[in-house]
């Protein structure tokens, strides 16, 4: 006689504590199995065999299921291969009451959810998804002629008064431990196994509280390292975002909060419009003629632009899985403006290297810096990394940890001069958009 049990799918909330899908999966009928599958389909687009982020995967998914195993008896069955062909698998081994997930806003992700739901029920096995990777989703959110915003500055001040407790209060799960199936200790796939090699590369911590206090004020200086540095944890959600608000909101944070915002905000934007991964926002966007010269795209990926701002922000990037924002911004504006380089070619770079990267936020900043996605700011903004340097890292230190040289006056010539290639992309651009 197989086992009747409920399935809890984790994807991207790889946490026991406060988990919608763990949460409403305990409070069932029958014992709950926790499942993860490595997609085969996600890690064959993956370029590097020692990319970090599978590693940070595989040792979360071990940690966790211990913690699992050690106090409740239970395991974390974690399988390798296409999500379709594992749970026709699970089906026959399996008699599966229901399966419960959190949602995903990506549209490959809505598309396997879709399928699998489909698959599901033709075994009569009820599928179950909720919100938890975001304060606020889809449709919470409106104009109020029921349309989604597309402007970040009129959405905030809605997200902001509809914050409450409500939406940010924990979900018990811990009340519910002991519905977990219990289960032998699961073996667990090795790197190898899933075609990966160890990465050195070091991951955050996920204390952030003491970041707050000064954040707002030292956000911009790169060199200060005072962000708070959990995107990854709110990626994989090892962090939940309720207790990330919480905590904002306690050390009034606003600034903080502000960013917890725009992440809803891009996730919000991806959903509506999953057309942006591809396609720029304003459609007119489409239109520019970009240079796209590939030597010149090495160069900005290695870090020889000539910019020590932009290089320095290059170099931590390929360095360490990790850029600190205001750079974010100024080495995407270079990217776009200064080398006239489709923002796709960026976003794409970034996609590879960030051990943080969000599909919704990574497109979402891109088009803003390109000025084809959701913002208000004309497209003739254009960065002077030189300013920006002057301003945001004037003690040189940021650039003397990643572009010794420059200090030595060793570093590479800009490879071009600000002001003909603010010129350039602003006849490039009105040529494009007829203004």
């Amino acid at each position: 006689m197989k086992p009747k049990i409920n399935i809890c799918w984790l994807r991207r909330d790889l946490r026991l504590e406060d988990n919608a899908a763990i949460y409403h999966a305990l409070k069932g009928e029958y014992p709950v199995l926790l499942l993860f599958i490595f997609d085969t389909d996600i890690l064959s687009k993956l370029a590097s065999k020692q990319d970090a982020r599978v590693n940070f995967l595989h040792q979360t998914l071990s940690t966790l299921s211990n913690q699992l195993q050690k106090d409740q008896g239970s395991s974390i069955l974690i399988q390798h291969g296409k999500p379709a062909d594992i749970w026709a698998a699970l089906s026959e081994t399996y008699q599966i009451n229901a399966v419960y997930c959190n949602q995903d806003y990506e549209p490959d992700a809505i598309k396997r959810d879709t399928a699998i739901k489909e698959q599901l029920q033709t075994a009569n096995i009820q599928f179950y998804s909720y919100k938890d990777q975001v304060i606020f989703e889809k449709n919470e959110i409106t104009k109020a002629d029921g349309l989604p915003y597309t402007v970040f500055t009129p959405y905030f001040k809605q997200w902001q008064q509809k914050l409450n407790n409500f939406y940010l209060r924990a979900y018990p799960t811990e009340k519910y431990f002991n519905n977990f199936w219990p289960t032998a200790v699961f073996p667990i796939p090795s790197l190898n196994d899933l075609g990966f090699e160890p990465s050195n590369q070091p991951f955050p911590g996920k204390d952030f509280e003491n970041k707050l206090d000064g954040y707002e004020l030292n956000r911009d200086f790169p060199a200060a390292d005072a962000t708070s540095h959990i995107g990854m944890h709110l990626r994989f959600g090892t962090i939940s975002i309720r207790k990330a608000a919480q905590t904002a909101l306690e050390k009034k944070a606003s600034k903080w909060l502000s960013e917890l915002a725009w992440r809803d905000f891009y996730q919000m934007i991806l959903f509506h419009f999953p057309h942006t991964v591809t396609k720029s926002f304003k459609p007119k966007y489409d239109l520019i003629k970009w240079r796209n010269h590939p030597d010149e795209f090495e160069a900005w990926c290695l870090g020889n632009t000539g910019y020590p701002l932009v290089d320095a922000g290059m170099r931590q990037l390929n360095e360490t899985g990790y850029m600190h924002n205001r750079v974010r911004m100024v080495v995407a504006s270079f990217l776009c403006k200064h080398l006239l380089i489709d923002w796709r070619w960026g976003e794409a770079y970034f996609a590879e290297k960030l051990l943080d990267y969000e599909m919704a936020s990574n497109v979402g900043g891109w088009q803003w810096a390109c000025g084809s996605g959701n913002d208000a700011a004309p497209y003739f903004r254009v960065f002077n990394p030189e300013l920006q340097l002057k301003k945001f890292d004037p003690k040189l230190e940021y650039v003397d940890r990643w572009v010794p040289a420059y200090k030595q006056l060793k570093h590479t010539l800009p490879m071009v001069e600000h002001a003909f290639a603010r010129e350039r992309v602003l006849k490039v651009f009105k040529a494009a958009l007829n203004e």
